[in-house]
Formats: structure tokens, C-alpha cells, sequence
């Protein structure tokens, strides 16, 4: 097994994503050193829900797990329409089921909630979406459960991000990250 190699994160948005949570957690990973690819569920570009669009995406149908450290699904309205998509549920299973980092925040937790992947588990999301997952909700910015990761809300995301790259990298890589922007717990 290769322990020096370069880390990798594919991140899913649609139309409709949250613009802070999908930049803010791509700038934070790629700055600790991961590598991290953006797949548009609907194989084009994807405008955020205040305007912002994302262009030359990697096509979601044409995903491979293989190679992928994370799997990670910012919030905003477009969590509906990835959660009904057979192809975004069969990726995290597939993450779920090797034991592979998944992170999802805001919005986005409730999907891994509502597929049963929170159940005993701790985890965060915005708070008037959490339901009864069979989990123990917090009110905090990040929770780490496993290799579970969830996020609060858009105030939550350099939280969020953080969380992430320690428990992809661990907790000197996420540390020197921080020291860099002058981020302060």
C-alpha cells in the first residue's frame, strides 16, 4: 500500500448547489494537497442556487469509484435531485460498504440519513431538515462519525472542510492547512 500518494476527493453537484459549501470545502481540500475532481450529476455545467455556474465538469456517468479516497455532496436545493438519482445512491453504497471517506453538508446529510448510513451514528445538518435517522444529532459545525463526515450549514463549511482533510490527511496536514489561512478554532 502506497502512504505517500497523493489523496483524491470527487465532489457532486447539480443545479442548485451551495455555492460556499461546494468552493469553500474544494478550496480547503485542494490546499491541504488533496486532489479533488468536481462531477456534474447531469453531465453539464451546474449554476448554484445565487447565480454561480461551474463549467467544464467531469460527467457524472461516467464515474469510477476507483482511485477515490472521498465522496463528497455539498448542500442546497440540489440534494432532492441527488438523492433520487440510482447512480449517486449506488456510489454511496459502494463508499459506504469499503469503508471510503464520505462528507455531506447541510442539506446533503439527510440523504445519507434517509439511506440508513446515519443510523448510530453522530452526525450534523441543517437543523429544521434533520429527522429521525437513528443517529444522535448535534449542533455542532462538523461531526466526524467513522468515516462519516457531516456539516451543520453554510456558516459550517471551513469546519466542514477541515474536518475532511484531518480525516483524510490527518490532524498535522489539516493543522499546517490552517496555519496558512490564519484559521483559528
Amino acid at each position: 500500500m502506497q502512504t505517500n500518494a497523493k489523496k483524491r476527493a470527487a465532489m457532486l453537484v447539480t443545479d442548485g448547489f451551495e455555492e460556499i459549501e461546494a468552493v469553500g470545502t474544494y478550496a480547503i481540500l485542494s490546499r491541504g494537497g488533496v486532489a479533488v475532481d468536481v462531477y456534474s450529476l447531469r453531465d453539464g455545467d451546474a449554476t448554484g442556487r445565487f447565480g454561480l455556474t461551474l463549467a467544464r465538469l467531469l460527467p457524472f456517468s461516467a464515474f469510477s469509484a476507483e482511485g477515490y479516497d472521498l465522496f463528497v455532496l455539498p448542500g442546497g436545493p440540489e440534494y432532492s435531485a441527488i438523492e433520487a438519482d440510482p447512480r449517486a445512491q449506488a456510489v454511496l453504497r459502494d463508499f459506504i460498504e469499503r469503508g471510503k471517506l464520505v462528507g455531506a453538508i447541510c442539506a446533503a446529510p439527510t440523504i445519507l440519513g434517509r439511506a440508513g448510513y446515519l443510523k448510530d451514528k453522530h452526525y450534523a445538518c441543517f437543523t429544521s431538515m434533520n429527522e429521525d435517522f437513528g443517529g444522535t444529532y448535534l449542533e455542532d459545525y462538523a461531526v466526524t462519525d467513522g468515516k462519516i463526515v457531516t456539516g451543520k450549514s453554510a456558516a459550517a463549511t471551513v469546519h466542514f472542510g477541515f474536518a475532511l482533510l484531518e480525516a483524510l490527511l490527518g490532524p498535522d496536514a489539516a493543522a499546517k492547512t490552517k496555519a496558512e489561512i490564519y484559521f483559528e478554532d
